[in-house]
């Protein structure tokens, strides 16, 4: 083969060559700017070919040389530059198999808060964790919470996106949607912008926020706990740490995304590698399918609302299926009803349990108790326990004075990373819940105010008595109507148990789930209750109404 032809083809193969490494360098080293300056070079060298290609045979002629002899060269280096811009416009489509989470990061740059508005068992997993990668922070709304109640989230917002599928952008749509709307499949087609997101993670500090959670407000709008990175940061490893979670866990996530028992299932899989199971919301009406799920999947752990716990003994689900690698199961939302613990606790003898509180704000959980290895009596109320590393936890009275007398009750206060930053876009009740601490007048120390009622015993573990705001006066009397709940449910035929009082005709009512008779409870009240604190009527009912969180509404 002739030395020119063998030239022709060997030159379009370097060319081809050295335009991919071009294309991969342009991409993900070199600014805007330079990228589209040698796209100008290489195009005008595609021209420069072009007229060269044309005018050769003329002048390889007029000087008696070789028709073909460099025509091949010069064709096959165009064909090279034609390959280098092809190329450069496939790459994209390389990037479609990326998480959805690289969409997102393309498509929001610099927004600085990101609502995912669906139903979020469906929800992508990169989803959110592509939000944060982008600088955002998320807020995930549940389109199956009302309509007003949505509505009153996204004013709260105020956020210009809403992430959301084709499956559920009418319903949203119809909830005063915001300026755009951002569709996940058409996410999962975006390529990621590698030199946007450089810029805005340069930004980033440990005190932007993170989530934004919704809880129920007294004045019926709900409130956004904004939670920055630098609480997760802090909890999650002392939280891994306490219970020795690992990569070989296998966690059972209970709670949808909005509810922040899930941070815990989450970031503690992120933070050690142990597997997150997403049990399906619809297994929680199935008994025998939830135990399925759970035994099929290995589980080793759980971290569950005492509501999702109760469903379990309830409804004899233990009877039918056990995991028998389950290790720990740690509780929280709500006091853990006695009588549930030991079906627990007999179906599933050697697992650790654990009793955790805290309110959101200060990041998942502020205490924790390890059951030691006993039966509880009935009238036993179990501890809340002690503080997590690196929180400080105290008691205040009616006059901010700390308590120190063992059994007496004062308003249980929060110091430490893991606070909040307060209530998004609301500096009001942010400035009532989050103050400085009345103890300390040397310097700031931001203190979280939890509204809860405790005590603590002579070895430091602290007990949950009831609400502040809970707290009535009847009869002359001040009554916790928590107390009147925990003693309802010590009857064996009361599963659960809400009491409300009527501050207008001064009685209380005792709302009940069970097969007790109605006059056979009022009776045992009455040998365990003072006279100022026994119902004045009993209601029993199929089932108790429960908020979004699983708790008794």
């Amino acid at each position: 083969m002739p030395f020119e032809l063998w030239q022709g083809l060997l030159i379009p193969f370097a060319g081809t060559t050295l335009g991919a490494a071009c294309v991969f360098f342009m991409r993900n080293n070199l600014s805007e700017l330079v990228q589209r300056a040698l796209t100008g070079f290489a195009a005008g060298v595609m021209v420069a070919a072009s007229i060269w290609s044309l005018l050769l045979p003329a002048m390889e002629q007029a000087s008696d040389m070789g028709q073909w002899s460099f025509f091949p060269a010069v064709a096959g280096f165009w064909l090279g530059i034609l390959f280098l811009l092809g190329l450069d416009r496939l790459i994209p489509h390389l990037h479609r198999g990326s998480s959805e989470a690289e969409g997102v990061k393309s498509s929001l740059g610099k927004t600085t808060m990101l609502t995912l508005a669906v139903a979020l068992h469906n929800i992508p997993e990169g989803m959110a964790v592509g939000a944060v990668y982008a600088g955002c922070a998320y807020a995930q709304l549940n389109l199956r919470h009302p309509a007003p109640r949505v509505r009153a989230m996204l004013e709260t917002l105020d956020t210009p996106i809403v992430v959301t599928d084709r499956a559920h952008l009418a319903q949203l749509e119809g909830i005063e949607p915001p300026a755009r709307i951002l569709l996940i499949e058409e996410l999962e087609e975006t390529p990621p912008d590698a030199p946007a997101l450089a810029a805005v993670r340069a930004q980033m500090i440990d005190a932007d926020p993170l989530y934004v959670n919704f809880t129920s407000g007294s004045t019926g709008t709900p409130k956004g706990v904004v939670v920055c990175h630098r609480n997760v940061c802090e909890f999650i490893p002392c939280f891994a740490e306490t219970f020795a979670i690992t990569e070989k866990d296998v966690l059972a996530n209970q709670a949808l995304f909005d509810f922040d028992v899930s941070v815990k299932d989450i970031y503690s899989g992120l933070f050690t590698g142990a597997r997150v199971e997403i049990v399906p919301t619809a297994y929680f009406t199935n008994p025998t399918k939830l135990m399925d799920f759970l035994c099929d999947r290995g589980v080793t752990l759980m971290v569950w609302a005492v509501s999702a716990l109760c469903f379990l003994t309830t409804m004899n689900a233990l009877a039918y299926k056990t995991p028998t690698t389950l290790r720990a199961i740690l509780f929280s939302g709500e006091v853990m009803p006695i009588k549930h613990l030991h079906k627990l606790q007999k179906y599933l003898p050697g697992v650790q349990y654990v009793n955790l509180y805290g309110p959101t704000e200060i990041t998942c959980n502020c205490t924790y108790y390890i059951l030691p290895d006993r039966v509880f009596a009935p009238e036993e109320v179990l501890p809340i326990g002690h503080a997590f590393p690196n929180e400080k936890v105290f008691l205040l009275d009616e006059n901010d004075r700390l308590v120190t007398e063992p059994g007496q009750a004062g308003e249980l206060c929060v110091s430490g990373t893991a606070l909040a930053l307060g209530y998004y876009a609301d500096p009001a009740r942010t400035a009532q819940a989050f103050t400085q601490n009345p103890l300390n007048t040397r310097w700031y120390e931001r203190i979280y105010r939890t509204g809860d009622l405790a005590r603590c015993d002579a070895a430091g573990e602290f007990y949950y008595i009831g609400r502040k705001d809970f707290q009535i006066k009847h009869m002359g009397h001040r009554v916790e109507l928590g107390e009147i709940e925990a003693a309802a449910m010590r009857c064996d035929a009361v599963t659960r148990a809400c009491c409300i009082f009527d501050a207008e005709k001064q009685r209380l009512h005792l709302f009940y789930t069970g097969s007790c008779e109605k006059t056979a409870l009022l009776a045992a009240l009455k040998t365990t209750l003072p006279p100022f604190m026994q119902p004045n009527t009993a209601r029993q009912l199929d089932e108790l109404p429960m908020n979004k969180n699983g708790k008794i509404d």
